[in-house]
């Protein structure tokens, strides 16, 4: 029962956010276009949840988040009115991150062959089910903002909202990938098998992929802000969201329990814990 409950408050809070979106939007025989987006992001993952719990895997659970983003974003631009610089440049950036996010996740499933993370949850269906519609809500959610600046019927130059979005965004993009590509390298090299990386980004921050993608997303929510009205200002959700996801629930709480577990009784790993910031990276401590 807690299960369908969590599935139905996940719909109805994604669809909430695109109906408040939807104000003075696009719309497309009557149906505004960012609440069809927010339909379309529940459908594909649904969709591709039915073979996924046939064969009861995971491998193409990220892939298909990726596949949602660039499906309503698509959607967007295609049935929005003509897009202006600002809703041209955040749609490409959205597709580029969501390319590239998609595809360095689904390397990584496929080289580590599974996500434990979903060992228990894909034999039991509804569970299984409940992940996939919360991946839903995770698109309709972030891409809220984004959704927001393409199906506005409100058009602006580009002004200094536009400008730190886009600074923030470019920042943000940057230090993910770095920050990913040197944990990658450090997994790479056979000398590091079971162990935790403290060099490059990772010496400022415990989690700098974090770190950029919160920032990513809170620069697009800027660059959205002055054409906001009415119930579109529930947009903002997106990077309120983005934090407390990584801050509170799937993100840092779930490696916190991993490494304390792996290396909790190491002093290396208590002095890297104690010299590290959390999340905003800064230089460690003496």
């Amino acid at each position: 029962m807690k299960t369908i409950i969590s599935i139905l408050i996940a719909v109805l809070v994604g669809l909430g956010v695109a109906i408040g979106g939807s104000q003075s939007g696009s719309t497309l025989d009557g149906l505004p276009v960012f609440l069809l987006c927010g339909i379309l992001a529940f459908a594909v993952n649904w969709l591709v949840y039915i073979p996924a719990n046939i064969y009861q895997t995971e491998k193409y659970y990220d892939l298909t988040g990726s596949l949602t983003y660039l499906t309503v974003i698509a959607i967007a631009c295609l049935f929005s009115g003509p897009l202006d610089a600002r809703s041209a440049l955040v749609a490409l950036m959205v597709v580029i991150w969501a390319l590239r996010l998609g595809s360095f996740l689904f390397r990584r499933i496929s080289a580590d062959g599974k996500d434990a993370r979903f060992d228990k949850i894909k034999v039991n269906p509804l569970r299984f089910f409940l992940t996939w519609t919360l991946q839903g809500t995770w698109v309709a959610l972030t891409a809220a903002s984004a959704l927001v600046i393409i199906t506005t019927e409100t058009r602006l130059p580009i002004d200094i909202f536009a400008i730190i979005g886009l600074t923030m965004w470019v920042a943000g993009f940057a230090i993910e990938i770095i920050a990913d590509n040197q944990k990658s390298q450090f997994r790479a090299d056979p000398k590091n098998a079971g162990r935790f990386i403290t060099t490059g980004l990772w010496a400022w921050s415990r989690h700098p992929n974090y770190f950029g993608e919160i920032l990513l997303w809170t620069g697009i929510t800027v660059a959205s802000l002055p054409l906001l009205v009415g119930w579109q200002w529930v947009t903002i959700i997106s990077p309120i969201f983005v934090i407390f996801l990584l801050t509170k629930v799937s993100g840092i709480p779930m490696l916190a329990k991993a490494g304390q577990k792996k290396w909790g009784d190491e002093p290396e790993y208590k002095d890297y814990i104690q010299r590290t910031p959390k999340l905003v990276p800064r230089p460690p401590k003496a």
